[in-house]
């Protein structure tokens, strides 16, 4: 498969606005260590190549990508709790990066790889066409001022470079806490063809699925009132 292929159909005039802040960039002691000694073996680096999953695993599996996993304590949970599933966690922040390493190293995972780069890069540059079996994207940047909303990383374009990524019957999975945004990803995720809904209510949300926990600012903000909503849909 030629690079090519893997940027087939990506809409010219897509001008990407990134979705993160370039701020929250500080690392401890430990999370740099961490990328020094454990990079090299779960470290992805970032290049113009195709993955070759088969080959960055050492076995064929469903390939689960994670965009933005933070510092790992949800991946973590998912990546022990499906040891059958490959998992890639993209992140651009090097303190996440260094957190996750750990976790892999004190978990003993073997079944996640990591890439420190832009999500959109990954996705148009590494990852093949039709290759996932699904992409988790849990509580990303609300930037809730609506002004910065060109800045949300759930927008039409995007969402079109997910699902040409997605074998038949992969799923997108969202989950975020604040209602406008969980409102919008619900119409951009609908208006897209290729897409349906597999929430069961009639305000298309979905109940949490089981293998993503319940983390602490969940459980923290429904202690203060606040809600969290999911949503999952899976590919034609």
């Amino acid at each position: 498969m030629t690079q090519k292929q893997s940027n087939n159909s990506i809409p010219e005039e897509f001008k990407r606005i990134r979705s993160f802040s370039s701020q929250r960039n500080s690392m401890t002691t430990g999370q740099a260590r961490a990328i020094e000694i454990l990079g090299p073996k779960w470290l992805i680096p970032s290049s113009d190549k195709l993955l070759n999953f088969e080959h960055e695993f050492g076995r064929i599996a469903p390939t689960i990508l994670e965009i933005g996993f933070g510092m790992g304590e949800t991946t973590e949970k998912i990546c022990l709790a499906k040891p059958d599933h490959n998992f890639i966690g993209v992140e651009v922040f090097a303190a996440g990066v260094g957190a996750m390493l750990m976790r892999i190293r004190d978990s003993n995972l073997s079944n996640i790889k990591l890439i420190k780069e832009d999500a959109y890069v990954v996705l148009t540059k590494m990852i093949p066409l039709g290759s996932l079996s699904g992409v988790h994207i849990f509580f990303p940047d609300p930037w809730h001022k609506k002004r910065h909303h060109k800045r949300r990383l759930i927008q039409d374009e995007f969402v079109e470079i997910l699902c040409q990524r997605l074998v038949s019957g992969g799923y997108i999975h969202c989950a975020t806490d604040w209602e406008e945004y969980a409102q919008q990803m619900l119409e951009v995720l609908s208006k897209n063809k290729s897409l349906i809904n597999q929430s069961p209510y009639e305000h298309g949300f979905s109940d949490k699925p089981s293998y993503r926990p319940q983390t602490k600012f969940e459980t923290r903000g429904f202690r203060l009132g606040h809600g969290s909503w999911d949503l999952v849909f899976k590919k034609h």
